[in-house]
């Protein structure tokens, strides 16, 4: 597949980079109120996704970090994972059917927990350098949708204002990447840049010219407008 992702790569890189720069100045900040250490594995449970521009990166990163047994083994994690948040995500689809409040959804999946396949038997990330921007800003306070959140293993107190990191913010971001990545390659999914998938399906997906559905200049205007 001849697709260069350098220039997408770096522009995701560089909002990862501020994201980092962001954690920073909370943890000097606050010192007493950033509890992440070595071998905390509480985001590691969390359950979240990833645009497309992240998903592609973390799969990249992946191929190149696992080989042989290394990667049966990562790939048999996310199976699991991924099955489990197959159901997860199907008792919501089932919850917004009966007519759940979209917030209480929300809040609800934010406490199930799933184990992350990059997460190792010693519960260290085996992809920790290229780990996604929710991870790097987990333990700070972060606001989606106007609802603040941070990690119940912090000391930072219920009630009290401090500085936020907002997540709607830095998703828009990743959209608009994702979005001229996918104006760059002329896919027939017109849609792609609004998918978000898991970690684990991240890493499962083969992102071949097949996925990614790239335009045959032999196909006819019909068939290609029957993939969209």
């Amino acid at each position: 597949m001849d697709i260069d992702f350098t220039p997408f790569f770096k522009k995701y890189e560089a909002i990862r980079d501020m994201a980092d720069e962001a954690f920073a100045r909370l943890q000097k900040e606050f010192p007493d109120c950033v509890k992440c250490k070595v071998k905390c594995a509480d985001c590691c449970h969390a359950l979240f996704d990833l645009t497309l521009i992240e998903a592609i990166y973390l799969n990249h990163r992946s191929n190149q970090a696992f080989k042989g047994e290394k990667k049966d083994t990562l790939l048999k994690r996310s199976n699991r994972a991924d099955r489990k948040i197959h159901m997860i995500k199907k008792q919501a689809f089932n919850d917004q059917k009966a007519g759940k409040n979209d917030v209480e959804i929300l809040m609800n999946l934010a406490t199930e927990r799933v184990r992350c396949a990059l997460l190792n038997d010693e519960d260290m990330c085996d992809l920790y350098e290229y780990r996604p921007i929710t991870c790097r800003l987990y333990g700070i306070p972060t606001s989606v949708e106007g609802i603040s959140h941070t990690c119940g293993q912090s000391g930072f107190a219920a009630g009290q204002k401090y500085p936020t990191v907002n997540l709607d913010i830095i998703q828009k971001k990743l959209y608009e990447i994702s979005a001229e990545f996918v104006g760059q390659i002329k896919t027939k999914y017109i849609k792609m840049a609004e998918m978000l998938m898991p970690v684990s399906m991240a890493i499962l997906t083969d992102y071949d010219e097949d996925y990614l559905g790239l335009k045959n200049p032999n196909e006819s205007e019909a068939e290609q407008g029957a993939g969209k």
